[in-house]
């Protein structure tokens, strides 16, 4: 899971901003929660990836793309 997590640290700010697109973000992200969730044995994080897979398509990719644009990563919930 450490891999995981560090490709997508690992990743350049425009590409975090393509990952934080609608219908992308519910994926990428959402793995990328569960990952680090699991890596750091965190339960809320690994539930936001969880809920992230279901619902970022729809709700949650526009908190994603504006922290990623302001902060160069996704909500404080990553």
């Amino acid at each position: 899971m450490k891999d995981v997590v560090k490709f997508f640290d690992g990743l350049p700010w425009i590409v975090k901003i393509i990952l934080s697109l609608p219908f992308i973000d519910g994926i990428a992200w959402g793995i990328y929660r569960i990952a680090k969730g699991v890596d750091k044995k965190d339960t809320a994080m690994l539930i936001a990836g969880i809920v992230w897979l279901f619902l970022g398509f729809f709700l949650f990719w526009v908190i994603d793309l504006i922290t990623t644009i302001l902060n160069g990563r996704p909500t404080f919930l990553a």
